[in-house]
């Protein structure tokens, strides 16, 4: 039983090492995991911050595009209107033109 004990005498500074080892392995592991943690919540922060900004700018888009809709929207009334006001002035000048050569071939015959 000596060379037992003798065995685990020998044995122990090893075990004692190891032992070591694993604890400042476990620590490490402990470390990377916390920085890894922090990595990842500050990716979760500039995300969420990165969304909200996406949110806003979506919102003044749509915000735009609706102002822009409603100025078209005018727009094309006025033209309408514009359209309109010119076809009766083109009928109106043409009366015109009608009435003055009748009274110009009456006048000088």
């Amino acid at each position: 039983m000596a060379a037992g004990n003798d065995l685990q005498e020998v044995l122990k500074p090893f075990h004692q090492r190891a032992s070591e080892a694993e604890d400042r392995l476990a620590r490490l592991e402990a470390a990377i995991a916390s920085k890894e943690d922090s990595g990842k919540e500050e990716l979760v922060k500039k995300v969420a911050e990165l969304e909200s900004q996406l949110d806003v700018a979506k919102k003044e888009q749509d915000s735009e595009r609706e102002k822009a809709l409603k100025e078209v929207k005018k727009l094309a009334v006025e033209n309408a209107k514009l359209q309109y006001r010119i076809t009766h002035l083109v009928q109106a000048l043409k009366e015109a033109d009608s009435k003055l050569e009748a009274i110009t071939h009456h006048s000088y015959p």
